[in-house]
């Protein structure tokens, strides 16, 4: 979960004029970023070959 610190920084990233959907992109883009860390860091990741093998089984 954002905290309303993290959201404000991005606020000011953006320039001056900004459209919602450029805003719940980069909010978006950042949870997914922030949970990607915490699963790596629970070690909740799998190996590259693995993945290929994932993405082969499913074509």
């Amino acid at each position: 979960m954002l905290i309303k610190e993290e959201v404000l920084r991005i606020i000011e990233q953006l320039p001056e004029k900004f459209t919602i959907d450029q805003l719940v992109n980069k909010i978006v883009f950042l949870e997914k970023v922030k949970k990607g860390l915490q699963q790596s860091l629970n070690g909740e990741t799998i190996s590259a070959e693995q993945a290929k093998q994932l993405l082969t089984s499913i074509n």
